[in-house]
C-alpha cells in the first residue's frame, strides 16, 4: 500500500496532497487578497459594507466545512467531495470576473470550500500503515503547502489584479484551483484505495465508534485552540496596525512596505519546517518524542514569548518606533510556535477520527478555527482601549492560557492513545 518516499522521507501520496492543497490555498488567498479592493474600488461598495461582506465570507469559508465533512463521509466519499468541491471553487473564481454574479460567485466558492477543505487532509492517515512514526510529521509537511500558496497568492494574483484588472487576478486564482484539481486526479495512483473512494456507499457504511474519552479530548483541544487563535489571529489585524505606527521600516534609503512583513510568516514556515522535522525525528529516534498535546502547549508558550517581545519593544521605546529587524525576529519566534501547535492539532484530529468519520472529524478542527476567529475579533476590539504594551501582554496571557489548557489535556491524550493501541 505504501509508496516510495519522495518528500521529507514521506510517501509519494503526501506530495500529491501537498501540491493539491498548495494550489487550492493559492486560489483562496489570491481571491481574498483582491476582495476588499475589488469591492471598494471597482464595485464602489462602502468600506463598512465591504468589511461586513469580507468578514461574512471568511467566516463561511470555515463554517461550510462542518457540513461538507459530513456530506463527504456519509454521501459522496472523500475523492468525489474533493473533485466536486474543487470544481465549484474554480467555477466561483471564474464567476468573479462577471460583476453581476459577484454574490453568486462568493457563495459558490464558500460551498465548494466546504466540501474540499476537510476531505483533503483527512486522507493523510490513509497513506501510512498503523504505527508508522512518519505520520507524526506528515501534517507539518502538508502545512508547508498552505503557506507556499499563501505566500505566492498575493504576489501573483494581487499584482495581476492591480496592474491589469481585478478580473484577471480572479481568473488567475481560478487557474490555480484547476491546477490543483489536475494534480489530484493525476496522482490518484499514489493514493491508497481508502483514499480513492471508488465506491462511496460501502465506505459510508463501514463506520467506527468514537469513544467518550476521545470526544472529551477533541473538545478540550478545540477549546484550547479557540482560545489560542484569539491571540494568533492578531497577526493580520492589530499586529499589522502596529507595523504601521510602531515599526521603523527604513532600510538604508528604502522604506519597506508594511504589507511585506505579512509575507515573513509563510516564508519562515517554509524555511523552518525542514530543520524542525529533522530535529523531531532525531528526538523520536532517541526515545524523546513529545506527545501531541504537550507539543501544542509548547507552541502556545513560544507564541506568548513572541508577544512578550513586542510588549518589551513598545515599553522600551516609550513611543518611539522599533527597528524592523526586531519585528522580523518577532515573526521568527511566532512562526516557530505556530509550527508546534497548528499542524500538530490538525494531525491529532485526523488521526483520532473513527473509520467513516475522517472528514467530519477534520471539519471539527475548522470549527475551532471559526470560533477562534470570532474570539480574535473581540480581542482585537481592545486595541484602541488600552496601551500597546499592555495589549501585547494580554495576547501573551491568552496564549499562556491556551498552553495551560493543552497541558491539562495531555494525560487524557495519553490515555486515549493507550486505549487505541489495545
Amino acid at each position: 500500500m505504501q509508496a516510495q518516499p519522495s518528500w521529507f522521507g514521506q510517501p509519494r501520496g503526501l506530495t500529491i496532497l501537498f501540491l493539491t492543497n498548495m494550489w487550492e490555498q493559492f486560489s483562496y488567498y489570491g481571491m481574498r487578497a483582491l476582495l476588499v479592493y475589488y469591492m471598494t474600488k471597482e464595485l464602489l461598495i462602502g468600506q463598512g459594507h465591504s468589511s461586513f461582506i469580507y468578514g461574512s465570507y471568511t467566516a463561511c469559508a470555515y463554517f461550510t466545512p462542518i457540513i461538507g465533512g459530513v456530506v463527504a463521509d456519509r454521501l459522496l466519499g472523500k475523492r468525489r467531495a474533493i473533485i466536486i468541491g474543487g470544481s465549484m471553487m474554480a467555477l466561483g473564481h471564474f464567476l468573479m470576473t462577471f460583476e453581476p454574479l459577484f454574490y453568486v460567485a462568493l457563495a459558490t466558492i464558500a460551498l465548494g470550500n466546504g466540501l474540499f477543505l476537510p476531505s483533503l487532509p483527512s486522507q493523510i492517515d490513509d497513506l501510512y500503515e498503523p504505527g508508522d512514526p512518519r505520520v507524526a510529521w506528515a501534517y507539518n509537511v502538508y502545512y508547508v503547502g498552505v503557506n507556499i500558496g499563501g505566500f505566492l497568492a498575493p504576489l501573483i494574483c494581487g499584482t495581476i489584479g492591480e496592474l491589469y484588472g481585478w478580473h484577471y487576478g480572479f481568473g488567475a486564482a481560478g487557474i490555480g484551483m484547476v491546477l490543483g484539481l489536475c494534480i489530484y486526479l493525476w496522482g490518484q495512483r499514489y493514493l491508497p484505495e481508502a483514499a480513492r473512494d471508488r465506491d462511496a456507499a460501502p465506505i459510508a457504511r463501514e463506520t467506527g465508534v468514537i469513544g467518550r474519552h476521545t470526544v472529551v479530548l477533541l473538545v478540550a483541544i478545540a477549546l484550547a485552540v479557540t482560545v489560542f487563535r484569539g491571540a494568533y489571529e492578531q497577526i493580520g489585524n492589530t499586529v499589522a496596525l502596529w507595523a504601521d505606527v510602531g515599526v521603523d521600516r527604513r532600510a538604508g534609503g528604502f522604506t519597506i512596505p508594511m504589507t511585506w512583513f505579512q509575507s515573513l510568516n509563510p516564508l519562515m514556515v517554509m524555511l523552518f519546517t525542514g530543520p524542525l522535522l529533522a530535529w523531531w525525528r532525531r528526538r523520536a529516534e532517541a526515545g524523546h518524542a513529545e506527545a501531541p498535546a504537550r507539543k501544542m502547549a509548547t507552541g502556545a508558550l513560544i507564541v506568548a514569548v513572541a508577544y512578550c517581545l513586542l510588549a518589551v519593544l513598545e515599553w522600551a521605546g516609550a513611543g518611539a518606533r522599533s527597528g524592523w529587524p526586531w519585528f522580523a525576529l518577532f515573526f521568527a519566534i511566532f512562526t516557530l510556535g505556530e509550527l508546534f501547535i497548528l499542524p500538530t492539532g490538525l494531525g491529532l484530529f485526523a488521526r483520532l477520527a473513527p473509520k467513516g468519520f475522517g472528514a467530519t472529524t477534520v471539519a471539527a478542527w475548522y470549527l475551532a478555527i471559526f470560533s477562534g476567529s470570532l474570539v480574535a475579533g473581540l480581542v482585537g476590539g481592545l486595541w484602541s482601549a488600552m496601551g500597546h504594551a499592555a495589549y501585547f501582554l494580554l495576547l501573551a496571557a491568552i496564549a499562556c492560557l491556551a498552553a495551560a489548557m493543552l497541558f491539562l489535556a495531555d494525560p487524557l491524550e495519553k490515555r486515549v492513545e493507550a486505549i487505541r493501541k489495545n
